[in-house]
This record gives C-alpha cells, structure tokens and sequence, in this order.
C-alpha cells in the first residue's frame, strides 16, 4: 500500500507539467484577421458619352386637307413629287360657290344703287330746307311749321344713307366672304417639301378635316432637307447640356458615316412615363442622305458641373435594406449609407458620407459586419 501512495505522489508533478497551461494575454486575435483588398475613393469631374436612341422626323410635315367641300377637279403631285413653297398643286370645283358669288355681287349692286338713291334725296330734301330756312328769316313769308318739316326730312334722309352706307358695307363684306372661300378651290403647298403619302385622285368629294367628307387628307408634305433629331435623354443623362451643343450621331442607312448636329431645342419637362426628357437636334440634310422616319444612335455627352466622388461598382453593395459601401479605418470596417450615380468604366459615383482619399473594400459583402477587424491590402482603382 505505501508502495502505491509513493508512486502516484511521484506522478501528480509531471501530469502538472505536461499540461502547460498558456499565460493570460498571450493570444494574438489579429492573426485572425480577414485580409480584404481596399480601393481608395476617387474625386473627379464626370466627362463620358453615353449611347442614346433617337429618331429622325421632318422639321415641317403637314397633312393637307381643303378648307371647303367640293369635288377634287385637278391634283399636279404624286407620292415623291418635290414642291415649292406657293405652288398650285390641287384644285377643286364647288359650283355653289360660283352661284353664292353672284348673288354677292348682285346684293352689292342693290345696296349701292339704294345708298345713291338715299343720298339724292337727301341733297335734294338739304337744299329744300336751307331754302325756307333763309325765306323764314323775312317775317310772314314762311310759317315756323313749315321749317320744321324741312329740317326733320333732312335728318330723316341722313338716317337712310347711313342705313344704306351700312347694308353695302354688308354687302361687301359677304362677297369678300364668297370670294375668299372660293380661293380656297385652289391649294398652294405651304412649304418646299416632298410629297411623301397620296391618298386621293379626281372626282373624289373632300372638304374640311371637321367634315364628313374630310377623313382622309388629300396629300402629305414633309420638310426632307431640314430635320429634327428627337432624342429621349434620360433623366441621370441630362447633366449639364447647353444649347450649340454638337452632338455626334449615326443611322443604320448610312454605316461608317457619323454625322453631327447641334442641341437646339431643350424641353425642359420630363415625361413621367419614362422618366425622359425629349431634346431636339437641328439636322440639315441638303443631300437626301438623311430620310425622315430614321432610328439612329447618338453619342450623347454627359458632364457634372462639380466633381463627384468614384469607387468601382463592386465595391458597393446592400443588405435589402440599405445600400453602402464598407470603409477601412484603423483596422475596422465601417458601413457607410450611399446613393448611385453614373457608372464609368467599371466605377461609379457614390454620394454619401464619403471624402476622397477614404478606404473601401473593393468587393464589398455583407459578410463583413461593421466593427470586423480586418487586414488590407491596397489596390488603385481604374479611371
């Protein structure tokens, strides 16, 4: 028995010693440290194009329709047909314009013959009253009654003249009325252009687009040689454009070819349903290279007036319900809130609590929780 007492009093120090137990503070938790590649942030003015549809439409295009109904009598242009500003193109025929003419005219003739007639009689019933007005002023040669007479007569004939002079100027007005209408049997193009859609031929009854008979134009005319790029920029692209502004585009019609054309007219107005705003380029196209109808691709500038700040795109990501970067400062991550901009050869702008010179992990993901410490290793965003 004290043979075994002896033995395992012997043992208990070497177990003691076998343990080796680590003294307190001797662990090293930063060789645990995730090692992440950092990309500082970047300030810089945004320069870049950006690829936009447009569409190519004609400066002036006009469907043409009579101001009055009547039967389509002669028609000069076909689809294709070029035509000057002022030149005869359609005529037409309404025979009841002729006939309401001539009533007109002999309206007129009426009215004046009453008004040389009312004026006669008042020169006449004139002269008669300043003839006893001079006898009144010899006592008993005419009565007092007599004058009066006279004098209302006269004032009663200046009535009927300016009557007259009134139902002439009616008169005048009604024939100029006839007449103007029955100018409009004949149609001028109002425009040099190109006759691109012909939709009747003589005999057919037209009349104004209101009317029955005025569903269907007669001809199209387009402004082929002068064109209005439409392009449909949107929202984030609207940057700090200016009127003069060239602008670079192409059309499938013509590969190889880049054409320009300055801004012209800017909207100023969105349109909600897609977020766009329509700007319009002035396009001349004296050659007939250009056609009306045209999709093209423009190379629509974009510039930031003030510089803003660009991380790569990888290095912004979100939990579902926020959208941040992660930022390295002393060895520990910090989730900073930001909002997107515009992307630029694989980076973007970024608008938040950053600064330039800031430290962000390059391929950022929720899997690295704020107050993580980490190990970096630096890396130069592209530009």
């Amino acid at each position: 028995m004290k043979t075994a007492i002896i033995t395992l009093a012997l043992s208990l120090p070497f177990i003691g010693c076998s343990s080796n137990p680590k003294p307190a503070g001797s662990q090293h938790p930063e060789t645990d440290a995730q090692t992440v590649e950092v990309v500082s942030v970047a300030s810089q003015k945004l320069t870049t194009v950006f690829t936009l549809p447009a569409q190519l439409l004609p400066f002036q295009m006009v469907d043409v329709y009579p101001k009055v109904t009547g039967f389509l009598d002669m028609i000069r242009v076909d689809r294709g047909s070029r035509v000057h500003k002022g030149e005869l193109i359609i005529r037409l025929s309404a025979p009841e314009l002729v006939a309401q003419r001539a009533q007109a005219e002999s309206s007129l003739r009426a009215a004046e013959s009453q008004l040389t007639t009312a004026q006669a009689k008042l020169t006449s019933d004139k002269g008669t009253y300043l003839h006893i007005a001079s006898a009144a002023k010899t006592p008993g040669v005419v009565s007092e009654n007599d004058v009066m007479v006279a004098s209302q007569t006269a004032s009663a004939d200046e009535g009927q003249v300016q009557s007259a002079e009134s139902n002439v100027a009616a008169a005048r007005e009604a024939l100029r009325s006839v007449t103007q209408l029955e100018s409009y049997l004949n149609i001028y193009a109002p425009f040099d252009g190109i006759v691109t859609t012909r939709n009747l031929h003589p005999g057919a009854l037209v009349g104004p687009a209101s009317g029955q008979s005025g569903a269907m134009p007669i001809v199209q005319i387009a402004d082929t040689r002068h064109l209005r790029l439409v392009v449909p920029v949107p929202e984030a692209y609207v940057g700090e454009m200016q009127l003069g502004q060239q602008v670079a585009f192409t059309v499938p019609a013509q590969p190889g070819q880049v054409f320009h054309a300055p801004i012209t007219r800017i909207s100023q107005n969105l349109e909600l349903n897609t977020r766009t705003m329509p700007i319009e380029l002035d396009v001349h196209s004296a050659d007939g290279r250009l056609s009306p109808g045209s999709f093209s691709s423009v190379q629509w500038p974009v510039h930031r007036a003030v510089p803003t700040m660009f991380v790569p795109v990888s290095a912004v990501t979100n939990d579902q319900q926020r959208t941040f970067v992660e930022r390295v400062r002393n060895g520990k991550t910090e989730w900073v809130d930001v909002s997107t901009g515009l992307g630029v050869n694989g980076n973007i702008e970024v608008f938040g609590d950053l600064k330039p010179g800031d430290e962000v992990i390059r391929n950022a993901t929720d899997a690295i929780r704020p107050g993580q410490r980490v190990k970096t290793s630096s890396s130069t965003a592209s530009s």
